[in-house]
């Protein structure tokens, strides 16, 4: 019929809502549009197919995908020649969420390849032979508290890794991530995630360390890498987390917070982008939704009684539909978005997300929701270190028996 309107296009799944852009097509309202076509596809397709099956979490595949890349990564894997204590992080922590037991022997290997990256001077490299970083400080260290043995814990030298931490503070309460390089809020996360674990933590060297922090959230309520900067979802996470660590979590603006990270939850996607007017990535399905139980935390110890106490403050439910359904790759492994390729980073930042969307609280309050079939479970994740509770628990009392290493007055002022 002439000047008819054209048919209204059926609403999407779960009422959830596309992108409007009033018109006004831009370059990013177009990658976003891009985005939301072909996930929309996969959502119908899966609406059409009346399957619960389609909600199924591919644990074996993934399994043989991580148990490959633990002893064999191809010659793509050349440029993270710095990171390979990531990718023993990465591997072990997926792992463990999927309740797959490490052989002792490839623990063993593992605890002795992380030995031949630890410094002479303290801390980490990314490799054997390679120079101290707090970055694959923090990925070795978590590595060996996943393997949780005596060797594992052996490996660590406490006394040369505070002397390292103190050689990185700086006067303003920051830390640099490595001699001579940048100062952001990765270096004070990765510095308080370790020396808690390990009991090396004193006020001394994190004095002023939460007040550089704080001043680091910004206008839209999270936090950017160094004062002044945009909010980004990693930075957010390294220092709430960092703050929750020193217990200081009252110094950020913590309703701002709230309402700058429930807002990076993409409306149609149901996964989380990591700055605003980004396309959605299912790494910061933990780096975003792991903020949550952090902030639930602070806002309960405030008194706050508006809090469920069945559910995070996110919705839980589209979060995991989004990893299900968008970020696993058919061979293993998970990933950003669909079109993109696996790699050992997604495949832990999705799995963990999906753990902390399936758990919420713990012990008398610990309620789950798990998308799909029960053996869609993943074992939970400690929402600071981003490793098992009680591998968090087995290494803060292995290292409480420990006595805090004094060091020498020149290293102490440093």
């Amino acid at each position: 019929m002439a000047g008819a309107s054209p048919p209204t296009p059926p609403p999407p799944p779960g009422g959830r809502r596309r992108l409007r852009d009033d018109g006004l097509r831009t370059a990013t309202s177009g990658e976003q549009t891009k985005v939301e076509d072909i996930v929309q596809e996969i959502f119908n397709a899966c609406k059409t197919n009346h399957h619960a099956s389609q909600f199924v979490l591919h644990r074996e595949k993934h399994f043989h995908y991580l148990k490959r890349g633990l002893r064999q990564l191809t010659e793509a894997y050349e440029c993270l020649d710095a990171s390979r204590p990531w990718l023993c992080y990465w591997i072990l922590h997926s792992l463990e969420l999927l309740d797959e037991p490490i052989p002792q022997s490839v623990a063993s290997d593992v605890c002795q390849f992380l030995s031949h990256c630890q410094s002479p001077q303290g801390g980490f490299g990314g490799g054997p032979g390679q120079h101290p970083h707090l970055a694959p400080t923090y990925a070795a260290v978590n590595a060996l508290c996943i393997i949780g043995t005596e060797e594992a814990f052996g490996v660590i030298d406490r006394k040369k890794l505070l002397e390292y931490l103190h050689s990185l503070k700086q006067p303003d309460g920051s830390f640099l991530m490595h001699a001579g390089g940048e100062v952001d809020v990765r270096s004070a996360y990765c510095a308080t995630s370790v020396a808690s674990l390990t009991n090396i933590l004193t006020p001394a060297l994190f004095a002023g360390t939460a007040e550089w922090i704080a001043r680091c959230q910004n206008w839209e309520g999270g936090i950017g890498g160094v004062p002044g900067m945009e909010a980004h979802g990693g930075y957010t996470f390294c220092g709430m987390a960092a703050l929750v660590i020193l217990k200081k979590e009252y110094l950020l603006n913590l309703r701002s917070l709230l309402r700058w990270v429930t807002s990076r939850q993409m409306c149609f996607e149901g996964g989380f982008q990591g700055r605003c007017n980004k396309l959605v990535d299912g790494c910061y399905s933990f780096w975003q939704a792991g903020l949550l139980p952090l902030l639930h935390r602070a806002l309960h110890a405030r008194g706050d009684t508006a809090l469920s106490m069945e559910r995070w403050m996110f919705d839980q439910l589209a979060l995991q539909e989004y990893i299900l359904l968008c970020c696993q790759c058919p061979a293993g492994g998970l990933l950003d978005k669909p079109g993109k390729s696996r790699d050992f980073y997604h495949t832990c930042y999705c799995l963990s997300g999906l753990a902390i969307a399936q758990h919420f609280g713990s012990g008398d309050l610990h309620h789950e929701v798990v998308l799909g079939g029960p053996e869609n479970r993943l074992q939970a994740t400690h929402p600071v270190y981003n490793i098992a509770p009680e591998k968090v628990a087995r290494a803060v009392m292995h290292f409480l028996q420990q006595p805090v290493p004094s060091l020498e007055p020149a290293a102490a002022t440093n």
